[in-house]
């Protein structure tokens, strides 16, 4: 499927912009940049021991927003009359003990590894997970017959256990790969077929760059999904009574007997030319999960709007307080302190905050900050919030995300992600031009940032967003922004070394600030509200799907 033209236009925009005589940004904001900078020098400091959900750590960093919205003069916008949001939640963490995957041909037994060969995952629809059944082999679990794929033609999934590879094929345009291979779609699939029980099998392309063994080693980190009123997880499927993950290395063995060779389905992988067909013998999985309860909490403030007849509609700011905590390996340094992601979020949400807060014309929409928990356990803040916001779900107009600007060097320009897709790209647009801040395409297009972070809840729910990341255009000569962008993701990213050290650039996180801000207040004057695109592929498959289910394994 084509883009739109009217998405050729701005992509054509961007590219033309990304060549263009250097821009002129407003001048640099000493102060902003130094706020920014105390906001970061705290929520990434190992006093806060890397901020995972849930923890002593968390809890601290969002005590610290709560106080900096209070500071400023914001209203507290959480439940109670006060800052918080409480995001009841329930931890999973796997047992070893009694935990199996058999697989069944012709009365012999393959019983595969923990961690060497597979991982269950966490079973949160009881302690206990068991399927016994037969086996199909089903792609990538993509069905999209419009764009020429359908890796379920010709099989019975019912009563089966589903064999998938992650992703979706490499034709398919960027929106449509990312809905194509997120967890939820492919699950819903398997489910409306009959299948009872799910195995991924590893990319063999994919563990050749990250291996299998250092992926599965973090197994013993617990995880978490919200609780609904009765203290249940929120389950997307149950009826999928067990589900693993296993290493590609075990394709062979599952392949064995079938008439199809694993050299063969992962040249057809790399082709995308995927078919299903049915696998010989049966798999048994049995497993144990640990459940808890647990519980965090949103930071939310406003700042109510100036027009009587306006301040009922709310603009909103979200940035993610959470990260990944202490590692469970035996590092020198545990701590991943997370202080571009999302620290340095963080602060630019709170210097936009204080922006509205001192600067003029007070805008006439009413306009909501939530610092987010949970974002790396599956956007599970942002999910509670856009469940059950603090204000009505009906006034919300548009969201202004803010997640890992990785601004590495003194920068000409952001990135603003998925703009194209609603008419907030006009917005955008107007607001750069008037911070003489360059726009600049996404340089990951392929990592589909737009559906991956905490938008992706408000969007499934019909809310137009955008999200800002940091530029790739340095201001200084000889310096790659981009190339210092690849640095940070292949070597600080969930990583403990994302820290204070690393050359964080906090004039240019200011810049970043006053164009949030400068967006936001051109929605909150507007006379329209922001809307899709028509056609728009982002919402009309992602968009108005937020209550069949819940996010699984989206947190970047």
């Amino acid at each position: 499927m084509q883009p739109a033209p009217r998405t050729v236009l701005f992509l054509s925009c961007l590219a033309v912009a990304a060549c263009a005589p250097t821009p002129i940004p407003e001048a640099a904001d000493e102060g902003g940049a130094r706020r920014i900078e105390a906001h970061v020098r705290f929520l990434a400091d190992d006093l806060l021991e890397g901020r995972r959900t849930a923890t002593r750590g968390h809890e601290l960093a969002s005590l610290y927003v709560a106080e900096q919205f209070r500071a400023l003069g914001l209203e507290p916008a959480g439940a109670q009359n006060g800052y918080f949001q409480p995001v009841p939640l329930v931890g999973g963490e796997r047992v070893v003990e009694g935990a199996e995957l058999v697989l069944e041909r012709d009365g012999a037994r393959t019983a595969l590894a923990f961690e060497h060969d597979f991982l269950p995952d966490i079973h949160y629809a009881g302690a206990r997970a068991e399927v016994q059944a037969g086996l199909v082999f089903v792609g990538q679990a993509v069905h999209a017959p419009e764009f020429g794929h359908d890796h379920f033609a010709g099989v019975d999934l019912a009563g089966k256990v589903a064999v998938f590879l992650p992703g979706a094929p490499a034709s398919l345009g960027h929106a449509e790969r990312a809905y194509f291979a997120w967890t939820v779609e492919k699950q819903r699939q398997l489910v409306a077929r009959g299948a009872i029980g799910s195995i991924q099998l590893g990319n063999r392309a994919d563990e050749a760059k990250r291996s299998w063994a250092a992926h599965a080693r973090n197994w013993k980190r617990s995880a978490m999904r919200l609780a609904d009123a009765s203290g249940r997880a929120i389950e997307e499927f149950p009826s999928l009574r067990a589900k693993a993950s296993v290493r590609a290395g075990i394709a062979e063995s599952l392949f064995a007997g079938s008439g199809h060779a694993a050299d063969e389905v992962y040249a057809a992988l790399e082709a995308g030319k995927l078919e299903g067909f049915a696998l010989a013998g049966t798999v048994t999985m049995r497993y144990d999960s640990r459940l808890s309860p647990a519980a965090s909490r949103n930071v939310v403030a406003r700042l109510a709007g100036a027009d009587p007849d306006a301040r009922g509609e709310h603009v909103l700011f979200t940035a993610h307080l959470d990260h990944l905590g202490l590692g469970v390996d035996t590092d020198a340094d545990p701590i991943h302190n997370g202080a571009v992601d999302n620290a340095l979020g963080v602060g630019v949400l709170i210097e936009a905050a204080r922006r509205f807060v001192q600067g003029t014309p007070r805008p006439r929409r009413s306009i909501l900050f939530v610092a987010l928990t949970g974002e790396e356990q599956g956007l599970l803040g942002s999910e509670a919030y856009a469940r059950t916001p603090t204000v009505p779900a009906e006034s919300l107009v548009a969201v202004v995300n803010m997640d890992m600007p990785m601004l590495l060097t003194d920068t000409l320009d952001a990135v603003p992600v998925g703009v194209e897709h609603s008419s907030l790209q006009d917005i955008v647009s107007a607001a750069a031009r008037e911070s003489g801040v360059a726009l600049s395409p996404d340089p990951f297009p392929h990592e589909v940032a737009f559906v991956r972070s905490d938008q992706l809840p408000f969007i499934r729910r019909g809310i137009p967003a955008v999200y800002l990341g940091g530029g790739v255009r340095s201001a200084r000569p000889g310096v790659d922004g981009l190339a210092l962008q690849r640095d940070f993701l292949a070597t600080h990213y969930h990583r403990p070394s994302d820290e204070i050290s690393l050359p964080i650039h906090y004039p240019s996180a200011a810049r970043l600030a006053a164009l949030n801000w400068r967006i936001g207040l051109a929605i909150a004057q507007a006379q329209e509200r922001p809307r899709w695109n028509d056609g728009d592929f982002v919402f009309e498959r992602f968009g108005g799907d937020g209550d069949k289910t819940a996010p699984s394994d989206q947190g970047r």
